[in-house]
């Protein structure tokens, strides 16, 4: 294939991921959006297949091969709850391949423009940074270690220590381009990418994983740059740019910046808090008067969380929606940024079910409806929901806007246990006069509930 069409179809391929990313950002047109990203990918593919040399194409199809089993496989076995683990470990794996495509280039750029060793550098160290922290994050979520922020003594100036040693070999394969320079240069890294997850816990994770994706992203682009390849170039920033965006609004939705989420333990503090369950009484009822409060109600506002996602329980959901609106009551859903442990995590649950997206409303736009609701329910929700973000000074959430469930009449929990949530505090609201518990699986508890709904 000659240049001419290289750079033609790379180009078009480019432009399916710029209107692929304006899709995704409406769920209305995100169906397709995935479809025209998808179209990009495969002609980019198909280029690079045109071009490779037969004895090296038989090599690339049978990776091709194992990595489209390994994620067919995947796709079809994955939980909507494990999807953070699965974003996570795909961050880590686009890091690991930037970084290894770099030190690979590198025998082939020894004596070659300062520029070019100096970009080889970069990609091997923010490569294999996002490589470790996104195995460290996948860990974390997939809770094959402790969720809590992890310290030890003298941990700030180990972390400073690697930080500089990484710089500093950096400057030297920028200089020399030393091959042992580089693999150094990948170990120190990978120490960075550990050290900077370590801290973080509780309800900050999701925002690593968010800035781990930027991390991949830019791995990507500067790998274009090291292979003088534009659509990496492209598409690396793209994914970059969206991540560092994404990174900001929700750092923003927590209420906190971003040095503090990823150092503030560092500091003393914590982001997350015990993890015991508490022994305060609380006033709990059975399906049936929750059936009744619901049912009487005229406008009722869902507050749905991690735990709905856990239980798998959206179609129920939907279905007791459904049987309320049958009554004649307005139904809302109220979606904030960080609930879940993702991006968008309930509005993808949420649309799994059908619900219709015009029922979802951002928290800025439904915290102000809160005071004309007879019912918040809030299903698998904790922090998202805890006053503690407005009163409690040395909280963990503190300063995090939340969704305003407190100023509704009265307000339903559906919890499987007093165990506080991710970021592991209590929540005061579930002890006070207007709030009603009702404990099990929130899948069996909203199917009492439609059960009991349709009986009144």
């Amino acid at each position: 294939m000659n240049e001419t069409w290289t750079a033609l179809l790379y180009l078009a391929a480019a432009v399916c991921f710029i209107v692929a990313l304006k899709a995704l950002s409406s769920p209305r047109t995100a169906r397709v959006g995935n479809l025209v990203g998808a179209a990009g990918a495969v002609v980019a593919v198909l280029v690079v297949l045109a071009a490779e040399r037969p004895e090296r194409l038989v090599w690339v199809l049978a990776a091709i091969a194992v990595g489209g089993a390994i994620g067919a496989v995947a796709a079809q076995r994955v939980a909507m709850t494990q999807m953070p683990q699965m974003v996570a470990l795909f961050n880590g794996v686009g890091g690991a391949a930037g970084a290894l495509v770099a030190l690979l280039e590198l025998p082939e750029g020894t004596s070659g423009e300062p520029a070019h060793l100096a970009v080889t550098a970069f990609t091997v160290l923010v490569g294999a940074v996002t490589f470790s922290g996104s195995l460290l994050t996948f860990a974390k979520l997939q809770e094959l270690v402790t969720g809590r922020p992890l310290i030890f003594p003298g941990m700030r100036w180990v972390a400073a220590a690697t930080v500089g040693g990484a710089l500093a070999t950096g400057v030297w394969v920028a200089a020399t381009g030393s091959v042992p320079g580089a693999a150094s240069l990948a170990v120190l890294a990978l120490g960075i990418g550990l050290l900077l997850v370590l801290p973080v816990g509780g309800a900050d994770v999701p925002i690593v994983i968010s800035l781990l994706n930027a991390f991949s992203g830019i791995t990507v682009a500067a790998s274009g740059y090291v292979l003088g390849n534009t659509l990496l170039i492209v598409a690396g920033t793209l994914v970059g740019a969206s991540g560092t965006l994404l990174t900001t609004m929700m750092a923003e939705a927590m209420g906190r910046s971003l040095p503090n989420i990823l150092f503030g333990a560092f500091a003393g503090g914590s982001t997350l808090g015990g993890t015991t369950e508490s022994d305060r009484p609380v006033r709990s009822a059975g399906p049936q008067d929750v059936a009744i409060l619901l049912g009487y109600s005229r406008k009722v506002i869902v507050a749905p969380g991690y735990g709905l996602a856990v239980a798998q329980a959206q179609h129920t959901l939907r279905d007791l929606t459904d049987e309320l609106e049958r009554r004649g009551i307005e139904v809302v859903y109220a979606i904030h940024p960080v609930a879940g442990r993702m991006p968008g995590h309930m509005n993808v649950l949420l649309a799994e079910a059908d619900v219709p997206y015009e029922k979802l409303k951002e928290m800025v736009e439904v915290n102000p409806e809160f005071r004309t609701a007879d019912v918040a329910l809030v299903v698998g929700a904790n922090d998202v929901v805890n006053p503690a973000a407005h009163s409690a000074p040395g909280s963990p959430i503190y300063g995090m806007p939340i969704l305003e469930v407190a100023n509704a009449a009265s307000v339903v929990f559906l919890k499987r246990s007093m165990r506080p949530g991710f970021a592991g505090i209590e929540n005061e609201l579930l002890y006070e006069q207007k709030t009603t518990l009702l404990f099990g699986d929130a899948k069996d508890s909203l199917g009492k509930l439609v059960t009991a709904v349709k009986a009144l």
